[in-house]
């Protein structure tokens, strides 16, 4: 059986790695804003089993925004539609030996989000989460001070405070 070499696993010894993800938010029955994570598939030698934003690496040349919609197209098979820059976090993949950059994108899906397919090795689950189950997703690895999971608190804030359009 071949084994997948994964973009976070590509050695970058030393090296500053651009990658954006998506906060797709949602309106739930409730009237509640729901933003969708995705756990990364425990194939995975870089934070596997961790729910994240979805999105990934940017490739050298490729512009932000493009890039984002490659990654959500090549990772679900739907399409996006990447909106405003919120927000940003660093952190170090001591996998690749890199330091990454991660931009932080509103986005609303082109596709129908119920047509996602997910990739296993990829990500195993897909969930849209309230602000109230932001701690269901926190684990020994990715914890309530991880700066991803403070990004994620920070795009409720924001939607709640601002009204922004949801699809």
């Amino acid at each position: 059986m071949n084994k997948v070499q994964h973009d976070s696993e590509t050695l970058a010894k030393n090296q500053q790695v651009f990658s954006a993800v998506a906060v797709f938010h949602r309106l739930n029955d409730e009237n509640e804003h729901e933003i969708l994570v995705a756990k990364r598939s425990e194939v995975k030698k870089f934070l596997p089993g961790v729910f994240e934003l979805p999105g990934g690496h940017i490739d050298f040349g490729e512009d932000i925004k493009t890039g984002l919609a490659r990654e959500i197209q090549e990772e679900f098979q739907v399409r996006a539609e990447i909106h405003d820059l919120f927000d940003e976090f660093t952190y170090v993949n001591e996998i690749k030996g890199s330091h990454s950059i991660e931009l932080v994108y509103f986005a609303t899906f082109i596709d129908d989000p119920e047509n996602i397919v997910l990739h296993p090795d990829d990500h195993s689950e897909i969930r849209w989460i309230t602000e109230g189950q932001i701690k269901d997703i926190q684990n020994v690895i990715k914890g309530a001070d991880d700066p991803e999971i403070s990004v994620i608190k920070k795009a409720f804030s924001i939607l709640k405070g601002k009204g922004y359009k949801t699809q």
